[in-house]
């Protein structure tokens, strides 16, 4: 007969949980941004000004807001904006792009944001028209830094621009996309906000290159909930953007199923912040499509509450 003393010691089937820096969030301790682009039509602007005043209350550093090419798209752009000034208090970030405007009207665009009040700018190269290689014009700016420069010129703003974890796709080398970023952060850009990325090994060892190479300014990890994850996908392959296989797995069979593909998307979103706190990350860009839901539960579990329920 074998005796309980025989056997060898059992191992504990509870092991104690190491200690995490997400499980103990505060309010406070993370800082966000969200984006927003603006509405094109009558439904449009009434899901948008829901999803503004269901974040605002979070206290959010800025509300960026997504301007392209043409005059009807710009002008859109300024009316949020001027909206956001006139019925909030929150800080709106414009987005200028040097594809489809010449340095003429950047100039001018950045000098009338700085006389309604607005304080800060996102620079960005923009997307070329059907996707073409993009040639600038005598009166265009070939280079983002260049711009970055004499916006710096213009006026004090706080300018932040973008980081690509996967290169941007028109960069030859992952070298060369570094060196672009680190121009941009010496032309006298403040901070880096990242395209979306749904791997967050992909954000550190972009964060370690990036540092290696000098770049000093912040690293904001930007973030894309996952509201559909076929039109997800297909935004992730314009824009060079991978999706792990084991994250398709989690979707798939559910295109006709929204409840638990919300908590498909709930429960990655939830993984993927956290996780990043645990590697110290403090302050988060959310890209919103103008929708509140998912975004507002992620910043819940960052540990940021309204104002009342503070």
């Amino acid at each position: 007969m074998i005796r309980k003393s025989d056997l060898p010691p059992e191992v504990p089937r509870i092991v104690p949980p190491t200690r995490r820096a997400s499980r103990f969030l505060g309010q406070g301790d993370i800082d966000v941004s969200f984006e927003f682009f603006p509405p094109r039509t009558a439904a449009m602007e009434k899901s948008l000004w829901r999803s503004i005043d269901r974040l605002g209350p979070l206290r959010p550093t800025s509300l960026a807001v997504t301007s392209g090419t043409g005059g009807t798209t710009r002008e859109r752009t300024r009316l949020t904006v001027e909206r956001i000034l006139r019925e909030t208090t929150l800080a709106p970030a414009v987005h200028l792009t040097r594809v489809g405007n010449t340095r003429e009207e950047i100039a001018a665009t950045a000098a009338a944001y700085w006389s309604l009040g607005v304080r800060q700018l996102v620079a960005l190269q923009g997307d070329s028209p059907a996707g073409e290689p993009y040639e600038p014009g005598p009166n265009d700016y070939e280079y983002t830094c260049d711009m970055v420069a004499d916006l710096k010129g213009i006026a004090n703003f706080e300018i932040a621009v973008a980081g690509y974890p996967e290169k941007h796709p028109a960069s030859a080398t992952v070298a060369a996309d570094i060196a672009a970023l680190k121009n941009k952060v010496d032309a006298g850009a403040d901070r880096i906000i990242t395209q979306f990325f749904f791997d967050n090994k992909l954000f550190f060892r972009f964060e370690e290159q990036a540092r290696t190479h000098g770049v000093a300014a912040p690293i904001i990890p930007g973030i894309l909930p996952i509201h559909n994850f076929k039109q997800v996908a297909a935004v992730a392959a314009r824009c060079g953007v991978s999706i792990p296989s084991w994250l398709a797995r989690r979707f798939e069979g559910l295109e006709n199923d929204p409840e638990t593909h919300r908590l498909a998307a709930a429960a990655f979103a939830a993984e993927q912040v956290l996780g990043l706190v645990d590697r110290g990350v403090t302050e988060f860009h959310f890209f919103t499509l103008n929708r509140a839901d998912l975004v507002y539960g992620i910043c819940h579990m960052l540990g940021l509450r309204a104002a009342e329920e503070a």
